[in-house]
């Protein structure tokens, strides 16, 4: 990667796409020779906070060998900061419209955390548009009251009501944006620190600055402590029919490692890898070898729908 190039050069051709008349932000690359029909496209959905942008060290190489979009989920990114109802089935559906707009071809959806369970989400409830998933780090909002004790149940609920406050939120908020505190959020979700740059602090803290940022904000925080805000992943994982590659970083100090193989265990289509030295984001923090993993797995795809054919 050439690191005078700015991110916004590195991830594509960037375009803004019209959503239930919501300005939504996406970009694409395709690869330079033409490809087979049995080249599926891949789609890659961002985490909690992040954007287009958290794939700069993706775009670039997946799509030297694969049509590949990322998009901004709406409340995200560049995407717009739209006062309404956060939900995974907001931006699933937003996912699919987007799907049936512009690809129309069944895609590899790829998720980091909450793009994560958005695509779980996606797969399960349209099937015809998904041919794999590669999901890193998922969580499952499910599990957020069984990991507490039965005692502690109350007060953290009497806690977050009283931060869930409209005034104590968006005060919070303009103090969470500032750059020096996102480096030290993203201290705790990164293993490694060398990865955590000025660049990437500028991914994070740039959409903070538009309108209606500090209110999405309280919507989404007030989502995200429900526990029915995703669908239970246990219960959605053997369903699906899809190969799926779960990628994970040990050192996660978000998500509790085991789960990454209990959730390997409830479908023989998974195929498990941990990485060591990386933590919830582990396609920023070890690029090279998140792209090798995912490349071998994708190849792995179209020797399987070459033999189908």
């Amino acid at each position: 990667m050439n690191p005078s190039v700015s991110w916004q050069q590195r991830v594509g051709n960037q375009r803004d796409w019209v959503w239930q008349g919501w300005q939504t932000r996406y970009t694409y690359i395709r690869p330079p020779q033409s490809h087979s029909t049995l080249t599926p496209p891949v789609l890659l959905l961002h985490g909690f906070g992040t954007s287009i942008g958290h794939w700069r060290h993706n775009l670039p190489v997946l799509g030297q060998n694969y049509p590949v979009y990322a998009l901004d989920l709406l409340g995200f990114g560049s995407s717009r900061k739209a006062g309404t109802r956060y939900t995974i089935e907001l931006w699933v559906n937003q996912v699919y419209e987007f799907w049936r707009t512009l690809i129309q071809h069944p895609v590899v959806l790829v998720g980091n955390s909450i793009g994560s369970v958005v695509a779980l989400s996606a797969a399960a409830t349209h099937p015809e548009m998904v041919k794999g998933l590669a999901l890193v780090n998922l969580p499952d909002f499910s599990l957020r009251e069984e990991a507490l004790p039965g005692w502690l149940r109350p007060v953290v609920s009497t806690v977050e009501g009283v931060v869930a406050s409209p005034v104590v939120l968006q005060s919070l908020f303009y103090l969470l944006r500032r750059p020096s505190i996102v480096q030290k959020w993203a201290g705790l979700a990164y293993a490694n620190p060398k990865a955590i740059d000025a660049e990437l602090v500028d991914i994070l803290t740039h959409p903070a600055r538009d309108r209606g940022a500090a209110a999405t904000f309280s919507a989404l925080f007030k989502a995200m402590t429900s526990s029915k805000f995703g669908p239970p992943v246990k219960s959605v994982l053997p369903t699906l029919d899809s190969p799926i590659l779960l990628i994970w970083g040990r050192q996660d100090r978000m998500i509790p490692s085991q789960l990454a193989q209990q959730f390997a265990d409830l479908n023989p289509n998974i195929k498990l890898i941990e990485l060591d030295n990386a933590g919830h984001c582990p396609h920023d923090e070890c690029p090279e070898q998140f792209n090798q993993m995912l490349l071998d797995w994708l190849a792995g795809i179209e020797e399987v729908l070459s033999v189908e054919c």
